[in-house]
């Protein structure tokens, strides 16, 4: 046995064959169209909710003047649902999308501002109240770490969930928004 011979048969016992690159190609397609399909089955079970939750009346729009600002707050809008059950999100009217958000609180009501999404403005007669939370529609974080708003739109009542980039923030909005809901029970 020469040198050669006993080389090639060293190297062909411990070189790897070359892949079925056919095969590889199949298993990344299946899961690209599994992907999709999931996807597309998550899409459309949205948009069945917000069809399902139509007639919830437009949102109010923000006034030219709100009035003067008595508090205000950034930091994210998490989500709103149906007051007293922190997971049947509402869909309807953008009310399910997560952004940003820039709060005031006036005299006249509260002014939510979504880059991301709709503006809209809770009059101070549709409040009922507010209190600190720690989970609304799926989303959890550490006790009373999230301020949700309770208050009145056509038939329901809805609770809206935000969390402050201080959320040290959120006892004085809550102390604010009880005067103000007390103020207004007796209006109504």
């Amino acid at each position: 046995m020469n040198i050669t011979t006993s080389l090639a048969a060293s190297a062909a016992k411990h070189s790897v064959g070359i892949a079925d690159l056919s095969g590889h190609i199949a298993w990344l397609v299946g899961l690209l169209v599994l992907i999709a399909v999931v996807y597309l089955l998550m899409w459309r079970a949205w948009r069945r909710r917000a069809a399902g939750q139509s007639d919830l009346p437009e949102l109010p729009a923000v006034p030219a003047d709100p009035g003067t600002a008595l508090a205000e707050l950034s930091g994210r809008y998490h989500a709103s649902t149906t007051a007293g059950d922190w997971l049947d999100r509402i869909a309807a009217r953008d009310l399910g999308s997560r952004s940003l958000v820039d709060l005031t609180l006036t005299g006249s009501g509260v002014v939510v501002r979504r880059p991301a999404a709709t503006d809209f403005f809770i009059p101070a007669a549709a409040l009922r109240g507010a209190r600190l939370d720690n989970g609304i529609a799926g989303k959890v974080v550490p006790e009373g770490g999230l301020l949700v708003i309770t208050w009145a739109h056509g038939d329901r009542l809805i609770d809206s969930g935000f969390r402050s980039e201080h959320p040290a923030e959120h006892g004085a909005w809550v102390r604010a928004l009880t005067d103000l809901t007390s103020t207004m029970e007796g209006v109504r």
